[in-house]
């Protein structure tokens, strides 16, 4: 079961804040309040660092102030027993407050997930009675209970995440342990975010003889009572034993968190597998895989035996539906894998696939010719929005897909430095125009991916008639938002109402500003599409660069 001890609304450490881009005007943004202070004249950030959860002054927490403009421009200090910064003889600017301390998740002010809102100091701004939250790390922890109730020990815990950056919406492993004799595990400084557990174990009295008489066999294997030939399947909480069953667990800062995981055991299959005999070849195990999320994991099985002359026996598994590959015997190479769906005893493993999968090569074509990201990676969606595929571009600008299913792909592109879309694909047979791929069964494809990069910078400001909000929500919104997920763009309103939207990639948008949206599901678009209605539509072409300056004020909605 799940259990709360605590909860509070968290936002993750990551800075969203950066250098300004002044480039083309195109239109001007509504000036800012009234700074006619004189150019002697000074400003003051103070305020107090508190626990986000019980509101208390943190003291010896460090607190950092940045310039935005200039990163490398940064003061620090450390707060007395009643938590109180200040940081005094400011010129009017623009400037990041984080704060810091052991056992608490680093934040910026007013930070949600990596967005922030920046101080603003000048003429009209009250600065000096600021409070900067921290929110103390989360712990998720349990036990693996067996069918009677008792800890199953050294059971493997797989913790996951759901990672959106980009708009990849993948669900990532985020840790794993084993549990200990009391079948307990823990997983401690936890950031806020959406996690799963799988738990893979073994029934400490499973025994597996096998079911055939072997040709030569001296005697029949001993009576083994059913019930003790059995296996755990992957168990994920809570209780499914397939991953688009589990349930995720919402993590907050400061939660602890008990998720008791419980497993039952099911028949394990014997399954009957067919080896040359020419005596050359050898033997070695088949590998079982199961996708797990966005990724695939090992099974591992009791072990094989020979039965017959090219026949083993292999025990040990809990039926469904399996990524299985053979090995060289002599290299250990794996062989092209084969999706199986496992469900009977004495079931052959018949690797040869029912339907060939698929080979795709892309490579890469940057926009204006320029030299590829050191940190540059391809990506395939399925039509469930899961990523199937994951793969570094190499150094010639190429990367294989190889064992792909027959099926409809989106082609996504990922750096950490700087946002791509793809536009379109072509090969010596086919021009496909836009991100998606249609890949056919045993198809060998050669494409030709074209890229187009984020180079607008979209400002503007965030008000309520003609007030500015801080701490709101903005997001761009492509034109059918479902099917362009990597083109959302989104910022955190600062002091002043100001937003900065970077790497905006060519095409149609809307601007919708959002107080208090911040943990709703802002990237589906029926929750969107409300705001939507209500927005500001901006065009970004092919040809553009450098600086867009909205001309009007974004209108701040209420969540």
């Amino acid at each position: 079961m799940l259990r709360l001890a605590s909860a509070m609304r968290f936002v993750v450490p990551v800075l969203g804040l950066a250098v300004l881009h002044w480039c083309a005007l195109l239109g001007r943004q509504s000036p800012l309040p009234d700074r006619s202070a004189t150019p002697e004249a000074k400003f003051k950030i103070a305020g107090t660092i508190v626990n986000s959860l019980a509101g208390t002054p943190l003291g010896k927490a460090r607190v950092s102030l940045f310039d935005t403009r200039n990163p490398a421009d940064v003061v620090w200090m450390i707060t007395s027993e009643n938590g109180h910064f200040e940081f005094g003889s400011l010129k009017p600017g623009k400037f990041s407050l984080q704060g810091a301390k052991r056992g608490f998740i680093p934040a910026a002010y007013e930070q949600h997930e990596q967005f922030s809102t920046a101080i603003v100091t000048g003429a009209g701004f009250d600065t000096g009675n600021l409070v900067l939250r921290l929110t103390p790390l989360a712990l998720l922890g349990g036990k693996v209970i067996d069918e009677s109730g008792d800890p199953v020990r050294n059971a493997r815990v797989m913790l996951y995440v759901e990672d959106h950056q980009a708009g990849m919406n993948r669900i990532t492993r985020a840790g794993n342990g084993l549990s200990d004799d009391q079948g307990s595990y823990e997983f401690a400084a936890l950031a806020p975010g959406n996690y799963y557990l799988s738990v893979a174990a073994r029934p400490w009295y499973a025994v597996h003889p096998v079911s055939s008489l072997g040709e030569g066999a001296g005697h029949a294997p001993p009576a083994v009572a059913r019930s003790l030939d059995v296996a755990y399947p992957t168990t994920y909480y809570n209780g499914a034993t397939d991953a688009d069953g589990a349930t995720p667990i919402p993590i907050q800062g400061g939660d602890h968190l008990q998720a008791d995981i419980h497993l039952n055991p099911v028949p394990a299959l014997h399954l009957v597998l067919h080896v040359p005999t020419d005596g050359q070849q050898g033997f070695r195990m088949p590998v079982f895989q199961k996708r797990v999320f966005d990724s695939l994991e090992y099974v591992q099985s009791e072990g094989a035996q020979s039965v017959a002359p090219g026949v083993y026996e292999v025990t040990g598994v809990p039926a469904g539906r399996y990524s299985v590959r053979l090995q060289e015997p002599k290299s250990g190479q794996l062989q092209q894998s084969s999706e199986m769906n496992l469900v009977q005893d004495v079931q052959e493993l018949d690797t040869s696939p029912s339907e060939p999968a698929a080979r795709v090569k892309l490579s890469v074509k940057m926009p204006r010719q320029e030299p590829f990201p050191k940190q540059f990676y391809l990506a395939l969606q399925n039509s469930r929005r899961q990523t199937v595929a994951f793969k570094p571009v190499d150094v010639a600008g190429e990367a294989t897909f190889e064992d792909l299913p027959a099926g409809k792909y989106a082609i996504l592109v990922f750096s950490p430095t700087k946002r791509y879309s793809v536009v379109r694909a072509s090969s010596a047979a086919v021009e496909i125009s836009g991100h998606d791929l249609n890949v056919t069964p045993g198809a060998s494809l050669n494409l030709a991916v074209f890229l187009v990069d984020g180079v607008v910078t979209v400002e503007g400001f965030a008000k309520r008639g003609d007030k500015p909000v801080a701490g709101v929500m903005v997001a761009l919104v492509p034109k059918d938002p479902e099917s362009h997920l990597e083109m959302f763009r989104r910022d955190q309103s600062d002091f002043d109402g100001s937003f900065v939207l970077r790497g905006v990639i060519p095409g149609w948008y809307t601007i919708v500003a959002v107080e208090d949206a911040w943990g709703f599901q802002w990237m589906q678009p029926g929750v969107l599409g409300r705001y939507v209605q209500h927005g500001q539509n901006l065009t970004i072409g092919e040809l553009m660069k450098g600086s867009v300056y909205l001309p009007d004020p974004v209108e701040v909605q209420a969540r």
